[in-house]
């Protein structure tokens, strides 16, 4: 019986070795899930690396405890079963089975403790913040800002799929990605205009709700850069598969160029809207009166 019990735990082992190996395969793709994908995605922030830490320090305990019983049973379903053991005796108190089982789970629950205290704080602990990003949740899209940056604000719109370009994934890329500088604490502001969505990236271990009238936050630090996908995960309404979230994490140059690149066509997109609406305001058939001769007082002055 000893022996059986080894062999399968050590086959346990086995199994579970080459499910972690498997796993780490099928999920090498950083930023976005991949087909057959097993586990978490690859984590870009200090955050996300303890989440996938604690979850993989969860996973041995429960495989252990599993593991445990398992055997536990197997042993008392072959050593007292009523053909080995015809005379079956009636225990009613074993003081030392009685202990550990009091103290076992509570030193489990300390073991578990203190991962999970230590990633809760730091998850709200929100360090000095060199980017602020406000997000906007819409049915069913996105529309963000760049408080620190008059003039940065847009809609991030899903890119349907007829419209895909080479490289951007299916339901996840949007017309206008969200950029921010590499190795800076980003805070990200996030609220909704109807109902409540869900802003969230995998890979920053970042989620959060966004519900209409307040406003919620959350922060990352993206250590690589790279794009980073994510979608809203509250159930809010028909087309709630179909508002993604993408986010370009670029170096700091990078981020400057764009900050300048969107300002200037923010302010081209101001002028133009401003001429148009002076030109509406202008009655029709109406020219602007320029002091010419043609012009209604040259002519009443030339009457008089």
């Amino acid at each position: 019986m000893y022996h059986a019990a080894y062999r399968g735990i050590k086959i346990a082992a086995a199994m579970m070795a080459a499910w972690t190996l498997w796993s780490a395969s099928a999920g090498a793709e950083t930023g976005q899930p991949v087909p057959w994908q097993i586990g978490m995605q690859p984590a870009v922030t200090p955050i996300a690396e303890q989440m996938i830490a604690f979850h993989d320090f969860l996973l041995y305990i429960t495989a252990g405890i599993v593991l445990f019983v398992f055997v536990l049973l197997a042993y008392v379903m072959v050593r007292f079963n009523k053909r080995a053991n015809q005379n079956p005796t009636q225990t009613t108190h074993n003081t030392l089975i009685e202990v550990l089982w009091t103290v076992v789970p509570i030193l489990i629950l300390l073991a578990i403790s203190v991962p999970s205290f230590r990633l809760l704080f730091a998850q709200y602990d929100y360090p000095e913040a060199d980017l602020v990003i406000k997000a906007t949740g819409h049915q069913w899209y996105w529309s963000y800002e760049y408080p620190d940056h008059e003039g940065v604000n847009f809609d991030a719109v899903m890119v349907e799929e007829a419209d895909l370009k080479q490289g951007q994934p299916r339901l996840l890329a949007t017309d206008n990605d969200v950029v921010v500088p590499v190795n800076k604490n980003v805070h990200v502001l996030v609220t909704a205009s109807d109902v409540i969505h869900n802003w969230t990236i995998p890979a920053f271990g970042s989620k959060i709700d966004a519900v209409p009238g307040r406003i919620l936050r959350t922060w990352f630090r993206a250590e690589k850069e790279g794009m980073y996908y994510g979608q809203c995960s509250e159930l809010c309404g028909q087309r709630h598969a179909y508002m993604p979230i993408a986010v370009k994490v670029v170096s700091e140059e990078e981020f400057e160029a764009w900050l300048q690149k969107t300002k200037g066509q923010a302010r081209m997109h101001d002028g133009g809207s401003e001429k148009r609406r002076v030109a509406d305001l202008a009655p029709r058939g109406s020219e602007p009166d320029r002091g010419s001769e043609d012009s209604p007082s040259n002519q009443s002055e030339a009457r008089d």
